[in-house]
Order: C-alpha cells, then sequence, then structure tokens
C-alpha cells in the first residue's frame, strides 16, 4: 500500500485535532483507509514549528506554506490556518494537485469563493471540508432517517450553536474575533449549523439575517493592554425558507452565557420529528408520528436512540459502541471519510463544493444583515 506523506498548515488548536486523528486512525479502525506518514508542519513561527515537529516526530518544521503545498514529496495537504489564508493555500495545493482536507469556512467572501470555483475546473485530487459534526453516530443516524423519508414534508426547523467564549468584555480580540482575518460568528458556528441543516433538509429558498456586537472593543490579542475595535459579530440569527414554503430559524452565538458547545437542532415534518444536542451527542432523539396514539398516550413520544459510539464498519468497534462519544472522536471519523474517498480515488463528501454552497450563504447572510431584508439564494448551489 502506497505510504501518503501529509503536510499540517497551522497546528494550533485544530491542527491538533487533525493530528490526533491520524495519531489514533489505526485504533478506530481496521483497516486504515491507507498508509500515512506526518511529513511536515507549517506555522507562523520557527519555535512554534519545531516544537509541532518534535511533539509528533514530523520530518519538516517551516513558516512557509509553499513548502508543503508546492512539495513534490507531500501528497495530502490539511488547512488549519486562520480563515484569512485558506486560499491562497488551497489554490497552491490545487494547483499542485494535492489532496486537500480543509477547514470551515472555505475562505473569506464570495471574491476569493470565485478564485476557487475557478480553479476546481481543472483540480486533480481528492478535498473534502471539515465539516465534522456530520460524523457523530447520532447525525450520521439523523441523516440516513431524513434520506428514508421518515419526517416526511419539513413543518418547521430550528438550529443553534451556541458557545459563552465571548461573553466577557475582557476577552482578547483574538483571530475568530477579527473581520481583517476572517473571523466572525457566521463563519465560525454558523457555517457548521448552516451545513447540518442543510445536510438534513436540502438547500433553502431565501434567508434572512440580523447580527450583534456585544461591545465595541476588547483587548488587543498581542497582551499590550490596549483596547481595539470590534467590527465581526458575536451572534447571528437567522429566518430561512426551504423551497417547499416552510419556515424555521438557525442562530449562531458566542455570547450566550453558560452555554459550553451546544449544537441542537430540530427538524419537524408530517411524519415525524428528529432532534439533537451535541452535548448530549451520544443519542438522537426521534418521534414517529405514524405509532398508534390512544387515551393513555398509546405508543406516541420521543425516542433516544443509543447511537453513542456505534460508527459502521471498518469501525475497529474501539473502545466499545457503549462508550460515551466524544468530540475527538467525531473528527477522526471525518479524517477517515476523507482518506477513504483518496484510497477508492472517488469525490469526497462535504466537497469543496459543499464549501462553496456555505461560502454564499454567509455571504447572502452578511448582505442581509447590512440591508435588513431577505435575501433570494435558491440559485447560489
Amino acid at each position: 500500500m502506497k505510504r501518503h506523506n501529509v503536510g499540517i498548515l497551522g497546528f494550533g488548536f485544530i491542527g491538533k485535532a487533525h493530528a490526533y486523528g491520524y495519531t489514533n486512525l489505526p485504533l478506530f479502525y481496521d483497516p486504515v483507509p491507507l498508509q500515512h506518514r506526518l511529513h511536515s508542519v507549517c506555522t507562523s513561527r520557527p519555535e512554534t514549528a519545531e516544537k509541532a515537529r518534535a511533539l509528533l516526530g514530523f520530518e519538516r518544521a517551516c513558516t512557509d506554506y509553499r513548502e508543503i503545498t508546492e512539495n513534490p514529496e507531500i501528497d495530502i495537504v490539511h488547512i488549519c490556518t486562520p480563515n484569512k489564508f485558506h486560499k491562497d493555500a488551497l489554490l497552491s495545493a490545487m494547483a499542485h494537485g494535492k489532496h486537500v482536507y480543509c477547514e470551515k469556512p472555505l475562505c473569506t467572501d464570495l471574491a476569493e469563493a470565485e478564485e476557487i470555483e475557478t480553479a476546481l475546473v481543472s483540480y486533480t485530487g481528492i478535498a473534502q471540508m471539515v465539516f465534522n459534526y456530520r460524523f457523530f453516530p447520532a447525525t450520521i443516524r439523523a441523516q440516513e432517517l431524513a434520506a428514508e423519508g421518515f419526517l416526511g414534508r419539513v413543518l418547521s426547523l430550528r438550529a443553534v450553536y451556541l458557545h459563552s467564549g465571548s461573553v466577557n468584555p475582557d476577552a482578547p480580540l483574538k483571530w475568530k474575533l477579527d473581520r481583517q482575518m476572517g473571523g466572525g460568528i457566521i463563519g465560525d458556528l454558523g457555517s457548521h449549523v448552516l451545513d447540518i441543516v442543510n445536510m438534513l433538509v436540502g438547500d433553502f429558498e431565501a434567508l434572512w439575517c440580523a447580527t450583534h456586537i456585544a461591545y465595541a472593543d476588547r483587548p488587543a490579542a498581542d497582551g499590550s493592554g490596549r483596547r481595539v475595535p470590534v467590527e465581526a459579530p458575536d451572534s447571528a440569527l437567522m429566518a430561512v425558507r426551504l423551497p417547499g414554503g416552510c419556515v424555521g430559524s438557525i442562530e449562531a452565538s458566542k455570547i450566550a452565557t453558560g452555554a459550553q458547545d451546544e449544537l441542537r437542532f430540530e427538524v419537524h415534518g408530517e411524519r415525524g420529528a428528529l432532534r439533537f444536542n451535541l452535548m448530549h451527542s451520544n443519542w438522537l432523539e426521534a418521534y414517529d408520528a405514524t405509532r398508534p396514539g390512544g387515551p393513555t398516550g398509546g405508543w406516541l413520544g420521543w425516542q433516544a436512540i443509543d447511537t453513542v459510539q456505534n460508527f459502521p464498519p471498518p469501525a475497529s468497534g474501539f473502545p466499545t459502541g457503549k462508550s460515551g462519544i466524544g468530540w475527538l472522536r467525531g473528527h477522526a471519523a471525518c479524517l477517515h471519510n476523507f482518506l477513504s474517498a483518496v484510497a477508492r480515488g472517488e469525490p469526497a463528501e462535504p466537497g469543496l463544493r459543499q464549501g462553496l454552497y456555505i461560502q454564499r450563504l454567509m455571504a447572502a447572510a452578511e448582505d442581509s444583515a447590512q440591508s435588513g431584508q431577505w435575501v433570494d439564494v435558491s440559485r447560489v448551489r
């Protein structure tokens, strides 16, 4: 089996999550889709690059992404940098025929998205977006049920991604809050919840959005003590309309006091309903409206499906299907999906086309937040 050399661009929190997938994949899957080697790692400073290299035994460390994207020894490129740097690295990797595993969002704006879409015409590699919340057993089961018609015609939906990381007015303006770096709640958490809802109910027809910046300024991330203006929103509320006329709500917030990492959805249809909460991610809840009722309820009611860690083959069953699922396990499953596509030589889903679609939805949401008007998104796919 060919050994694929892997290069990771960025080794902060999310770069480490990607590396976790590689180091643990042989425990979770038997057989692994392909043989791999952590070859190169790139960060913004020599000392952090060398620290990352030593931590996991990468062969090389660098500070220029092109030493990975243009290196003929590299087969797979992971893009784990701040959003501002996605586009150039992605285009370079695509031009050199690399397989690409790209963090969300795809890029920062529509102009960059158009460049990427143009490059897709001649791209010969396999690429996947890291929409990792698709890859919990509970969300996999939700997608299966939705595809089987369990919901019937969708009547209403609501989905939120709540976090409390920006509640403190003295939290520094790190890059995820910095518009110049491509930050902001719509790209950060909104991209995930838009993708999950799209996976379950299909494409949208129109959307409306309002955003909020909680504090006008925050401390600079450099520790200087100076305060800098905040330009990227902390929260966003969207109304969405499906092609059949159904309306629903989508919310993303980092100023949700008391929330940890709470991605929730509820989808209600004529035949049934589904709901999920990431903080209770061992279960998918389902309501089958076709079951018989009765004077004392009959068999109607919500059912908690024990999805836990019951991944389909070739998952090894480690640690066991009864062990509580964790956030990193979903990342490993997402990576396995990508590497399996590379091994088969087939397109990966969700691919860059899905990344482009979510990017256009996010741009429409920002346009709506500026204008206060509904935006037609029926033709952005």
